[in-house]
């Protein structure tokens, strides 16, 4: 890597939690700000219909490259003075192997807008965080990102083997196209995305600067097939612990539970640091690394430093609502917050780190009582009808549908709606057509229990900058 490498990499955690508030304040500091990618077009379209208070939404669509695709944005969605009470925001189509042109437009305007915020007054790299999981969006996602100069993509939840072609060929304005996996596949479908600049930008601005590519592993396996195998250069790797929050890979040992239901991780999970680092590539260590002691004894075992996720999700700059900021760090400070990996929560199949709220659905009778609905749509499963078409299910939508789709019943039990909830934490949920408001599932990693030490006593409120000052204490000292 040619420019300085940050020592923190803050994590994208989504949807909307590492929002360009968030990556704005830490790039500023000198280390590297992370957007989540999870998303961005349904939180541009649900900003806009709040009225876009500050008019910051707007600011970046008259930024944007291509006006017309902007203007065409805000006439949709855009609500002066916001949807008024009572009312439902208006819904999105969902993201298919068909997606529609103006579907597509939205989309990269969407990632386009996030980075653009991020980078604003200030001239420090900025990431941006990717599922690989979440497939069909990625190649619209990745060309609005590109369009504002984000500096790095990083990808995990999966095995992102194809990305670091794919930025190659977004950078020199090719078509391309992504392989998804499609459930029950015979190879009679067209397992494929595809997305053309073109469609955007009617005529190419020439070569975009091509992002560095940061792959999330969790072992060393992985980095090493991605380091050698990928269809371009990957330029590092963030190695993840099962402490982390958000989804994490699954254990080794399949089917070992702990008295709690919690998947239990052994020695087989503890990646070889040795070994990737023999790879040659720079990485940075995540997972219960959020004390400056931690982040020296990441420096000295070689790594070029850390990510850390939870302890920025709590600043004042992070996107959860104060009501949420304020419940987990009082509860932190009372030592009463729990974290549960919750093993089936998750439609992506892989364990969920989950914080227990009383008024989330992390509570059974909130759970229960919730109508399933699916009408977001990030984690559907692409599966293959019997004529060879491509089909699309969710474990966590009306059972019904999902096993008249072909789905087993028994992978629906205890699925949650992660898209309607992740958007609700961030102050943004759809009222349902029963009256209710969806509700927030809010996912850290373990060390939620001592977020408050970073609050002065008698305060809920402390600052990105405060994280990086304290992470940082004793490498400068």
């Amino acid at each position: 890597m040619a420019r300085d490498l940050p020592i923190i990499i803050q994590g994208g955690m989504g949807a909307a939690v590492s929002d360009w508030r968030l990556a704005n304040a830490v790039s500023r500091t000198g280390q590297l700000g992370v957007i989540s990618g999870t998303a961005l077009d349904a939180i541009l379209a649900r900003r806009l219909q709040t009225g876009d208070p500050g008019g910051h939404m707007r600011r970046a669509l008259a930024a944007f490259p291509f006006p017309g695709v902007a203007s065409r944005i805000i006439d949709r969605y855009f609500v002066e003075g916001g949807v008024p009470t009572g009312e439902r925001y208006a819904t999105k189509p969902m993201v298919s192997d068909k997606t529609s042109e103006r579907t597509e437009e939205l989309i990269v305007a969407a990632n386009f807008v996030e980075v653009f915020l991020a980078k604003e007054g200030h001239d420090n790299p900025v990431g941006v965080n990717f599922l690989e999981k979440i497939q069909v969006p990625t190649l619209p996602s990745l060309y609005g990102v590109m369009l504002a100069g984000v500096d790095y993509v990083l990808m995990g939840a999966g095995i992102p083997r194809a990305i670091p072609g794919i930025l190659d060929r977004l950078a020199d304005g090719f078509d391309v196209e992504m392989r998804i996996d499609v459930k029950g596949s015979t190879d009679k479908g067209d397992p494929f995305v595809r997305f053309s600049p073109t469609r955007i930008a009617k005529d190419l601005l020439g070569k975009l600067p091509r992002p560095e590519f940061l792959a999330i592993v969790s072992s060393h396996v992985l980095a090493k097939m991605l380091a050698t195998k990928a269809s371009g250069e990957v330029n590092g790797f963030i190695v993840e612990l099962p402490v982390a929050g958000g989804h994490n890979a699954p254990p080794r040992a399949k089917g070992e539970f702990n008295e709690l239901g919690e998947p239990v991780y052994g020695e087989k999970d503890v990646p070889d640091l040795e070994a990737i680092a023999g790879l040659g590539k720079p990485f940075w260590l995540a997972g219960g690394y959020g004390e400056p002691k931690q982040v020296l004894d990441a420096l000295e075992v070689g790594a070029a430093g850390v990510q850390v996720g939870t302890a920025f999700a709590y600043c004042n700059e992070s996107g959860f609502t104060r009501e949420v900021k304020d419940e987990v760090i009082l509860e932190s400070r009372e030592g009463a917050v729990k974290v549960y990996t919750d093993a089936i929560a998750s439609p992506t199949g892989f364990p969920f780190k989950v914080v227990q709220l009383e008024d989330s659905l992390s509570n059974t009778a909130v759970y229960e009582q919730r109508t399933r609905i699916c009408d977001l749509g990030y984690l559907r499963h692409a599966y293959e009808r019997d004529d060879g078409s491509t089909g699309w299910r969710c474990p966590a939508e009306p059972v019904d549908d999902y096993v008249r789709k072909g789905g087993a019943i028994e992978e629906t039990v205890g699925r949650k709606c992660l898209c309607n909830s992740l958007v609700a934490n961030v102050g943004m949920p759809q009222l349902k057509r029963d009256g209710t408001l969806e509700p927030m599932l809010i996912t850290s990693g373990d060390d939620a229990e001592h977020v408050a030490r970073f609050a002065p006593t008698g305060s809920t409120e402390y600052s990105a900058a405060d994280v990086v000052d304290y992470l940082l204490s004793e490498v400068q000292a």
